[in-house]
Parts: structure tokens; C-alpha cells; sequence
């Protein structure tokens, strides 16, 4: 249905057991924008610009939390040394979670601007941020005063810190790379050929930065350049090594990832070349399996030995949520809904609240998840017709204060489907 485009995403991991084939992580309403694994390897972080975060157990193959704060965009994600987690988005917000809790423990706030990129000092003592203000913020977790670095002209787009933490490098539009020390001092400034979207430093003091002319460019830690790689005519979006250092993932934004051996300076395989476009990629520990996310909210698994995907397209098809509805037109026009609800209490967790026993329930009323203000002062209960209503004006006209993405359906026959399936599937 092209009426509307849904920006929520699923709680749902499909398999991630001993066979090679595993289900693809669906139901992103929106591209997955960042993407981190925890220093154990039991654990995902996934952002998206649907708002939210979600804590993966990759364990017990199920979504362990589902956070929500951000008012936009959730455009980068970290894990800290003592295991919280760090979400920042385009609201200019960093926030600092704990596993379980509804809240998060800190939020920072100064950017004027969409923050693109985080990194976490070596430490754990401190994050730094890169934002479209031209800024780099760097921000104490145990109290203290924020630094905001300012030099970039343009849109701050990547963040890292040196292995010894004593340096901080961020790369920008300006075609700027800055190596910015943590005392007092003057930056060293490297100017590149093409606008800088990614960077990455390695356990041996390399730095690797991607850009919009699809070079993978080398730098000494000093700042001198080294070599550059081509991986494609597309522009690089997101840069990812591998835990031993010996790989190095570039995402391009045709959807391409290209695998490079770091030593040899050479792509040794590409993946996802007919894909959709790629936001994110992030390596497992096992240094054999990266994670892709995409514009249109999957994650993909990949081998990097082989390049090929680890995903089972015939178990994405048989987990659809609406198969035993085929033929109901109604069904149909709910289909985009699935990505950020379920229509029965058992399932598992998504972005948006269960609809099971919808009707005859009160606006924000459902126990155990998190409302706006807005709509717990609202005196809606949910009927066929203030479902159709709500859909006919839209969720912004009618519930101003939601999350929800705009969205209408403009025919009056379809929103009849749409709260006619709904009183059948839902009912308890």
C-alpha cells in the first residue's frame, strides 16, 4: 500500500543458532542506522530513524529492551565498558541507558544539530560526538564539564579515539580530517580529496577513513597518508573492523559492502551489491560474520569468508505475522502496521504497543508501555470509528503528541477493511 510508510521498528531476531541459515532481523519501519555489538559478543545495539533502539540478546535470539527516548533519528549507538549503552540521534540528544530500565540514567544535551557518530574513550570515562553544528562534543560519564571542539566548517560526520585515548580524530563534509588532542593543544589537520563520512582507528594507531568518492583512504596515526583503496564509484556511509583488525567493512550507499583485507590494502570480496542501500555494518566477535543494516529495516547476516548471505529467505516467508489472513483485504491494509505492532500478546515485543483487545481500550492506557504526556491526557477510547477517524485525519492531527509517523488512508473503503479485520484479530 503506498498510502504509508512505516517507521517502527520489531523486537523480533530470528534464528542465530548452529545452522548457517538464519532469519533476517525484519521490521525496521525506517533505515537501521547504527548497529553495535557488545564487547562479549552476546549483545546488539541497533538504532534506527524510527526513534528507537533495541537491546538484542544474541543469545536467546529475542529483543531484550526496547528503548525509547529520542525525539528523531536514532543515528548512533555504543556500548560502555561497565555495559550500559549510549543511543545519541538527529535531536542533538545523547542519552545513557541501563539494561531493564525504562529511563535513561543521563542525557546530554548541547549540539545545535543532529548528532551523526559516537566513540567511546578506551577508558569508558567519557563519549565523543560528532554533529551537523560543525562541533565535536566529548562528555564525561562520571560529572564534569563537556568540551565542545569547534574547527569544521561543515557537517561532523565520524568520530574515534586513538587505542591510548590520548587523541580523538573526526572527519566531516569539509574534507577534513582532525586529530585532536585530549589536553590542551592545537589540532593536526589533514585536508583529503573528498568529502569524509566514516572513520575508524585501529588497535595499531591506523586510521581509516571513508569517503563520498568511495575511497577507503590509510593515514599513520600522525596523520600521513598511506594508501587509499577503491571499493566502488558510490559513496562510503559507514566503516566497520573486525575484532582482530584484520578486516575492515565499507559500506556504500548503493548497498554494496566491500571487504577489505587492511594489510593488503585490497577488497577481497563484496557483498549485498543488489541489495537496498546500506546504513550500518558491525562485525561479530567470531571475526566471520558482519551485520548489515538497511534502508528498508532489515539486518542481514553475511559470511565474510564466503560473502554470502547467512539469511533463509524461506524462513522470513513462513514467520509472516499475516499468513493465516491471506485474501483479507483488511489484512492487507494492516501489513505496514506489522512492523510496529502485534496483534496478540504473545508475540514478541515491537516498537509499538500490542493492538490485542484494542477495542474498548483507553488511549496510552495498555500497562508496561511507555506514553507520551500528550496522549495520557487524551480521552480517546479506541472503537471502529475512532480508528477510521484517526486514519482519515491523520495521527498527528488527531493524536498530537505521538510518535507514530504521519500517515493516512484516504479511502473510506479501506479503512472499513482496516477496523473490521482489526475487531477480528484482535479480539481476546
Amino acid at each position: 500500500m503506498n498510502w504509508i510508510s512505516s517507521l517502527c521498528m520489531v523486537a523480533a531476531l530470528s534464528s542465530f543458532g548452529p545452522t548457517p541459515a538464519h532469519g533476517q532481523l525484519a521490521g525496521h519501519g525506517g533505515p537501521v542506522r547504527a548497529i553495535a555489538i557488545s564487547g562479549d559478543g552476546n549483545v546488539a545495539l541497533s538504532g534506527s530513524f524510527d526513534t528507537s533502539a533495541i537491546r538484542w540478546s544474541l543469545k536467546a535470539e529475542a529483543a531484550e529492551q526496547v528503548l525509547r527516548f529520542h525525539a528523531d533519528a536514532v543515528n548512533a549507538v555504543g556500548f560502555l565498558k561497565d555495559g550500559r549503552m549510549a543511543t545519541a540521534g538527529a535531536d542533538g540528544r545523547i542519552a545513557i541507558w541501563t539494561s531493564g530500565r525504562q529511563q535513561p540514567d543521563q542525557v546530554f544535551e548541547a549540539h545545535r544539530a543532529p548528532i551523526a557518530s559516537l566513540a567511546v574513550s578506551p577508558d569508558g570515562a567519557k563519549l565523543a560526538t560528532a554533529s551537523w553544528d560543525h562541533a565535536v562534543g566529548i562528555w564525561p560519564l562520571a560529572g564534569g564539564a563537556s568540551q565542545m571542539l569547534e574547527g569544521h566548517t561543515q557537517n561532523v560526520n565520524g568520530v574515534a579515539f586513538t587505542p591510548d585515548g590520548q587523541s580523538l580524530v573526526s572527519v566531516g563534509y569539509d574534507h577534513e580530517l582532525r586529530i585532536w588532542p585530549m589536553v590542551a593543544g592545537t589540532p593536526d589537520v589533514v585536508m583529503l580529496p573528498s568529502p569524509l563520512n566514516a572513520v575508524a582507528v585501529a588497535a595499531d594507531g591506523e586510521i581509516i577513513t571513508g569517503g563520498a568518492d568511495g575511497k577507503v583512504r590509510f593515514l599513520t596515526s600522525d596523520g600521513n597518508e598511506t594508501g587509499d583503496v577503491s571499493t566502488g564509484s558510490t559513496s562510503i556511509v559507514a566503516l566497520a573492523l573486525s575484532a582482530d583488525g584484520a578486516l575492515l567493512a565499507a559500506a556504500q550507499v548503493d548497498g554494496a559492502v566491500a571487504v577489505l583485507d587492511r594489510k593488503a590494502r585490497s577488497v577481497v570480496r563484496t557483498m549485498a551489491a543488489q541489495g537496498p542501500r546500506v546504513w550500518s555494518v558491525a562485525f561479530l566477535p567470531d571475526n566471520a560474520t558482519l551485520l548489515t543494516g538497511g534502508a528498508d529495516g532489515r539486518i542481514r547476516r553475511w559470511s565474510v569468508r564466503t560473502g554470502d548471505s547467512l539469511d533463509s529467505s524461506l524462513h522470513v516467508a513462513s514467520s509472516d505475522p499475516l499468513a493465516a489472513y491471506a485474501g483479507d483485504h483488511g489484512a492487507e491494509v494492516f501489513r505496514a502496521c506489522v512492523a510496529c505492532h502485534t496483534l496478540s500478546e504473545g508475540d514478541t515485543q515491537r516498537a509499538g504497543p500490542t493492538l490485542a483487545g484494542l477495542y474498548g481500550r483507553r488511549i496510552a492506557s495498555l500497562p508496561g508501555y511507555r506514553f507520551s504526556d500528550a496522549l495520557k491526557k487524551m480521552d480517546i477510547i479506541w472503537t471502529p470509528e475512532t480508528v477510521a477517524k484517526l486514519f482519515e485525519l491523520g495521527p498527528n492531527a488527531y493524536t498530537p503528541g505521538t510518535k507514530m509517523p504521519e500517515q493516512r488512508i484516504g479511502s473510506a473503503e479501506d479503512r472499513k477493511a482496516l477496523t473490521e479485520f482489526l475487531e477480528r484479530a484482535t479480539s481476546r
